[in-house]
């Protein structure tokens, strides 16, 4: 990956992620990127008001995120593997009689 290619974004060494983050923040490119895309998305220029960043920057990391799909689908499962292996993903366990209040 040439990180040349997007001087608006870095590699973080201290992250556990590959993939690249907005310079200067702790900000992955993938989470611009998603804001994008889904059921409701918002335009690069909404997000990059949202962000307080340049709309080059969103245009970057959203570039980034479609040249880098395979590393971003990797991280992802990655994660969803360890959120399975500590029981993230099931609802916390409440006593049998517990009713919630109506």
């Amino acid at each position: 990956m040439n990180e040349n290619k997007y001087p608006q974004l870095e590699r973080r060494p201290d992250s556990n992620y590959k993939q690249l983050f907005v310079k200067g923040r702790k900000l992955r490119a993938e989470v611009l990127y998603r804001h994008t895309v889904g059921l409701e998305p918002r335009t690069p220029e909404q997000v990059a008001k949202d962000f307080d960043l340049p709309l080059e920057t969103v245009l970057e990391a959203i570039r980034y995120c479609v040249e880098n799909e395979d590393l971003l689908r990797q991280e992802r499962d990655r994660e969803l593997e360890w959120i399975r292996s500590q029981g993230l993903d099931k609802p916390p366990f409440v006593p049998p009689d517990y009713k919630p209040d109506a």
